[in-house]
């Protein structure tokens, strides 16, 4: 079981202070983060690609590059990389030297993205929005399996026999494959033999559980092996000393940010009626003490079968000392609860 962050490296404005950081101060706050992740025993840390005011990021392999200078053994991925608006070639290029300043640790997380706003920057019409990801998709996985290139597409520039370079320290870079939780797309990666990451960030996780199924069955049917498959979550949370703590200090800056969303997708208010909720068992929500956020990762992967579990912290602006406190009991103390549970329930299945 692997437990890591992701981030979006947000600069909303501070909920009590209305101080807005800049672009740069967060940027370098999160390469902090992300040394401290390493240094505490996590095993991923994903930087997600955003093209407007309110997050630092566009470019997550440059941000992933100055962390991997600085760290040793944590795996760095995008979270994600909005590849239908990019160019392959180039996010192939980014990530093979991201691999190669880290030794062998990056990882590409591709996706659709639920954000728009790279389309009308780059060019992109959004009528294109699933053929443009099939055929990208098509040509990174190309490029990936393949030094000298040959391939014909649609929205591209054909490639004739042109070689991609550098080539990454891992013999295959990981490309996974990133849902909101679509059936087509969960058996897109299974045909593809692809890991595959849900955002689980509503609703009830035990949802998940039927999609989990379909991407194992899918990936039997296309002829991979799915015991080297793997399925990640990524879920809103934050870890304090104390539940109440957690709850104090993440529920306003989250309020603050899920509203900013909701008005802009027509969605009602985030009120701390449904953030209590989502803190039950059952619910999306990973906030609390060591104990209580512990436990609910072991049921996440016990009734829905997540190999990663992903800690998306902050979602609105928090204070720098408290993003890295929970960061810290994330992996000095909840991952260790997580993954001696988490062997010992696999132990216990595989005798019977």
């Amino acid at each position: 079981m692997e437990i890591g962050l992701t981030t979006f490296v947000e600069t909303t404005p501070d909920v009590k202070t209305g101080e807005v950081k800049s672009h740069a101060e967060r940027l370098r706050e999160v390469v902090e983060e992300i040394v401290l992740a390493d240094e505490v025993g996590l095993d991923i840390y994903g930087v997600g690609e955003h093209h407007r005011k309110d997050y630092a990021c566009s470019t997550p392999a440059v941000l992933l590059a100055a962390a991997a200078a600085r760290t040793k053994n944590i795996r760095l991925s995008s979270a994600v990389t909005v590849l239908s608006s990019d160019d392959p070639v180039r996010v192939f290029q980014e990530f093979s030297t991201v691999d190669a300043i880290s030794n062998g640790r990056a990882e590409i997380m591709a996706g659709r993205g639920s954000f728009i706003e790279s389309f009308p920057l780059f060019g992109y019409d959004l009528k294109d929005y699933d053929e443009l990801f099939d055929e990208k998709l098509d040509l990174l996985l190309k490029i990936r399996d393949n030094e000298i290139v040959n391939w014909e597409g649609k929205h591209r520039a054909s490639i004739p026999n042109r070689g991609v370079y550098p080539r990454p320290v891992q013999e295959n870079l990981p490309i996974w494959i990133a849902s909101g939780g679509t059936p087509q797309s969960v058996v897109r990666a299974g045909v593809l033999g692809l890991p595959l990451a849900l955002a689980i960030i509503g609703g009830s996780p035990l949802q998940f559980g039927s999609l989990v199924k379909l991407y194992y069955r899918a990936a039997e049917q296309a002829g991979h092996d799915i015991s080297k498959l793997s399925v990640a979550s990524h879920s809103h949370g934050f870890v304090a000393e104390t539940t109440e703590e957690a709850v104090d200090k993440f529920f306003p800056p989250t309020q603050y940010a899920m509203n900013v969303l909701g008005r802009e997708r027509g969605w009602g208010q985030y009120t701390k009626e449904t953030f209590d909720y989502a803190r039950s068992l059952e619910g999306a929500l990973y906030v609390g003490d060591v104990k209580t956020v512990a436990e609910k990762i072991i049921y996440l992967r016990k009734h829905v079968g997540v190999t990663r579990f992903m800690l998306h912290c902050p979602v609105g602006s928090m204070p720098h000392e408290d993003v890295m406190r929970s960061i810290e009991l994330l992996g000095k103390e909840v991952a260790p609860i997580v993954r001696e549970e988490v062997a010992k329930w696999e132990a216990e299945n595989k005798t019977k």
